[in-house]
């Protein structure tokens, strides 16, 4: 095995299968080798499916063999976020409610990356119910930054992008509502991209019309991103919001002419705490974009009301979740930041929920009418570096508390309130040598125009290429 490999793309991997210059089983052993080595320092995968996996993956170069027609994604080996439901497999939820639990059906984006031809082999470590920006549990303990195991890796798909990182698979699934598959790339130097809402369809889902999570990809590349959305994205009547656009848009290419484009840049919307090595990481990449011929203004929307937005909505979103589970398992098996969401959305009158829903539509009518003339705005993605595992969240930012679990999250949580579609895409590394993310955010449903705007970036700046000493060693 050569890290040459494992760290290949995976549009280079899947081309170079179909076209068998490798098999699938190769393939999958050089990444169960990298497992078998790295994953016991940073705890990533959680459930661990190597035979299983490789009788997949001799099916899979079986069907090459017979001439079968087969998916974008054919024989890339992958493991699954440990939220989302997989058929045959235990799926906690990183919750002792859980720990036996084992689906008899995959969730719909489980689903479709199996008919799209990878090979599972397990599944990734998430917080407890995916609550909480950071990678711990009282199944599995917690997941370590692979570019400092002494810091967070991000959450909730914090599993999933240290998997990433190290070379133990070429692509993974995810779901955001709060940054959850932004805020792990960040922290981890991959790239993680938050869908207009229905463009990866969800199901089965309590709460069919919401909004505010979604579930998406994540990749070492962007170009993986769009290969990705190939299988993921698309319609599917089971999803009330599901989008129609084919999905074939991904596969268009993803250059782009940038001159004259317009891009708003703002290092916290004038509203949050950032640190401030945070901002000047991302500030001395923004040549980058004048170098393309965009024009960068520093401003923003109003994003009045974003944050008891927010907080408002997932709390709503908490209590449908978790108010059942209380009663049938008791409420303090679960962590005490559950709980507190939980009995916020319990508390919320039907004047909170529709005032939260006239001020987000009110929201995004400024921010559309903000995008008409600036195509893009960026960001920061968190508003700290990754900071020490063992600590549950940060409690302040430039000496400003964090009055709750989420507040050092709202560069992210402000954006999913407006339904934009957002990435995360590595934009350096600060004096510690802990990688630091830009976001980017599009117009509305403009999904493929982040793609673009990200990949040129990229391109322009590489660091996707500095993978972590742990991994190489």
């Amino acid at each position: 095995m050569s890290n040459d490999l494992i760290f290949k793309s995976a549009t280079d991997l899947a081309t170079m299968i179909r076209n068998k210059s490798i098999s699938a089983v190769e393939l999958l052993d050089a990444h169960i080798e990298q497992i078998e080595k790295v994953n016991p320092e940073v705890n990533a995968i959680v459930t661990y499916l190597p035979e299983m996996a490789q009788d997949i993956a001799k099916e899979a170069d079986a069907q090459l063999s017979r001439g079968e027609d087969v998916g974008v994604l054919h024989g890339l080996p992958i493991a699954h976020k440990d939220l989302a439901e997989t058929k045959g497999i235990r799926t906690t939820s990183g919750s002792p409610v859980f720990k036996d639990h084992v689906p008899d059906v995959d969730a719909l984006i489980i689903e479709r990356l199996k008919q799209a031809g990878c090979v599972t082999l397990g599944k990734t470590n998430v917080p407890e119910f995916g609550a909480g920006s950071h990678t711990f549990n009282p199944l599995f303990g917690a997941t370590l930054n692979p570019y400092d195991t002494t810091k967070s890796c991000g959450g909730s798909s914090g599993g999933a992008a240290v998997a990433l990182a190290t070379g133990m698979i070429p692509i993974a699934d995810g779901s955001d509502m709060g940054g959850s598959l932004r805020n792990p790339a960040s922290f981890c130097n991959v790239v993680g991209f938050r869908p207009s809402p229905g463009r990866v369809p969800s199901y089965p889902k309590m709460r069919g019309w919401n909004t505010l999570s979604v579930v998406g990809p994540m990749a070492r590349t962007v170009e993986d991103i769009a290969l990705q959305l190939q299988a993921i994205a698309g319609y599917d009547s089971r999803s009330p919001i599901a989008i129609r656009e084919p999905v074939s848009v991904f596969a268009k290419p993803l250059e782009r002419d940038f001159k004259d484009v317009k891009i708003a840049w703002s290092p916290n919307l004038d509203s949050f705490e950032v640190d401030p090595t945070v901002i000047s990481t991302i500030e001395k990449q923004l040549s980058v974009f004048t170098d393309m011929g965009c024009h960068i203004e520093q401003t923003h929307p109003d994003f009045s009301n974003a944050y008891d937005l927010f907080q408002t909505l997932r709390a709503q979103g908490f209590s449908s979740s978790f108010t059942d589970l209380f009663e049938e398992h008791g409420k303090d098996t679960f962590k005490e930041t559950i709980q507190w969401n939980a009995e916020l959305g319990q508390k919320l009158t039907v004047h909170d929920i529709n005032r939260a829903d006239i001020q987000r539509t009110e929201l995004y009518h400024r921010v559309r009418d903000f995008m008409e003339i600036y195509e893009f705005l960026i960001l920061p993605v968190v508003q700290v570096p990754p900071f020490p595992v063992d600590w549950e969240y940060p409690k302040e930012i430039n000496g400003v508390e964090m009055t709750t679990y989420l507040d050092w999250m709202m560069a992210c949580a402000y954006i999913t309130v407006t339904g934009c579609p957002a990435i995360s895409v590595p934009c350096g590394f600060n004096d510690d040598g802990l990688p630091i993310g830009l976001q980017i955010v599009g117009r509305p449903y403009a999904d493929f125009e982040v793609l673009q705007l990200a990949y040129a970036f990229q391109e322009a700046t590489l660091f996707y290429q500095q993978q972590p000493a742990i991994a190489i060693n």
